[in-house]
């Protein structure tokens, strides 16, 4: 009788350097390694992705009026609880949350969401 042997979740550390990069672009690109679609042992239950790392965030690309016109919302829960953040002051505040909120909704919307994005790092 043969033992099945499990393969071990090996994770890799990828850079990632966003210099002169549309922000979109890039976050597809790290979307997808973290969820290590380019595996041959990929599956979409499963948690294979690799630890990205992310470098020169302060000059990322924004294409078109994005600083001036784009916006981010929230809701409070309460009535007339909206809450909208101009991008160019999210930006300011932190640099990095930016390309944060765009990878995590870029991976699937399921319960390896959390695990996911927790392998994603941004140094400044």
């Amino acid at each position: 009788m043969e033992k099945k042997v499990l393969k071990t979740k090996e994770r890799e550390t990828i850079t990632v350097d966003v210099q002169k990069k549309p922000l979109g672009r890039v976050a597809t690109k790290i979307a997808s390694l973290l969820m290590g679609k380019g595996k041959e042992n990929y599956s979409p239950y499963e948690d294979v992705g690799d630890f990205v790392v992310v470098k020169n965030i302060e000059n990322i690309a924004f294409t078109g009026r994005k600083k001036e016109d784009k916006k981010y919302y929230h809701h409070t829960g309460y009535p007339g609880g909206l809450k909208s953040t101009p991008y160019k002051k999210l930006i300011e505040k932190d640099s990095s949350a930016a390309l944060k909120k765009a990878v995590y909704g870029m991976l699937p919307k399921n319960k390896l969401r959390k695990e996911r994005i927790k392998r994603l790092k941004i140094e400044q």
